[in-house]
């Protein structure tokens, strides 16, 4: 399955190249963070900074978060969108980012893991400073997202979680059925999203989708996190996908859900 379950990040720090057309490769091998920008927006220009993380690709390299940040960013006006490859992770082109990947069974959603995303994203937004950030996830991007949110108030304006498994614990025992090994009883230092939607900042906008037929990350945890979001006064835009199962980053309903949530931003004073 190209991207199941959460991962994320051994620590690094961002060294992301200005976007200069679709495409544009960033970061020093061995360095930091390796990502790709899409959109042709100049700097200063700039409304929406996209960012966009993959899921735990247990048994693939991931590069389909850059034909969604590429969609993404000619979805969206005055964007720029930078898909993140994750600490660990290497993508078929051979790129690679610095780390460990972990065992992709949610125990990679760590309190450091989860800060060397945050300081990719400042180190965007100090290029991008007229900007609001999105954050996009799916899988386990989508819990790695939802626990900086709260871990990191303030520094992204919205969040769109794609196919969440955000009740962390529930989300491992239900695995542990579909995929039955020991890995799933082994403790995790991984942070819980829907344990963390106090810290959310109740002025935070979100999309949460799944597919109805997902058995990888079934809909109640989305729907659980959706309702939890709700009860923090947080706008939360939560949608059920007819027909569609795990693999639903590329579903023309999350660039719709994208549009809605960045067009409903207010602009920086």
């Amino acid at each position: 399955m190209r991207s199941s379950l959460a991962l994320l990040l051994g620590g690094a720090l961002a060294a992301c190249t200005p976007a200069t057309g679709p495409g544009t490769p960033a970061g020093t091998p061995g360095v930091g963070l390796y990502t790709q920008s899409f959109g042709n927006t100049p700097a200063k220009q700039v409304r929406t900074l996209i960012v966009v993380l993959h899921g735990d690709a247990p048994t693939t390299k991931p590069d389909y978060h850059y034909a969604f940040a590429r969609s993404a960013a000619e979805a969206v006006p005055q964007s720029i969108a930078v898909a993140l490859l994750r600490p660990g992770y290497e993508d078929p082109q051979g790129h690679r980012s610095p780390g460990e990947r972990g065992q992709t069974t949610g125990d990679n959603y760590t309190a450091d893991r989860i800060a060397a995303v945050a300081e990719t994203i400042r180190h965007l937004q100090r290029r991008y400073g007229q900007a609001r950030t999105v954050l996009v996830g799916h899988s386990g991007g989508a819990a790695i997202a939802a626990d900086l949110a709260a871990t990191h108030p303030g520094l992204v304006d919205g969040i769109v979680l794609v196919s969440c498994p955000c009740a962390l614990p529930e989300w491992r025992k239900h695995m542990k059925t579909v995929s039955p090994t020991p890995l799933w009883d082994a403790p995790v230092a991984s942070l819980d999203p829907v344990k963390l939607v106090g810290g959310m900042p109740p002025g935070l906008r979100a999309a949460v989708l799944v597919g109805a037929e997902d058995k990888t990350t079934p809909l109640r945890f989305s729907r659980l996190y959706a309702e939890a979001l709700s009860l923090r006064g947080i706008a939360t835009d939560y949608r059920i996908i007819p027909g569609k199962d795990h693999e639903l980053l590329g579903d023309p309903e999350v660039i719709s859900a994208l549009q809605r949530l960045a067009a409903a931003l207010p602009g920086k004073p």
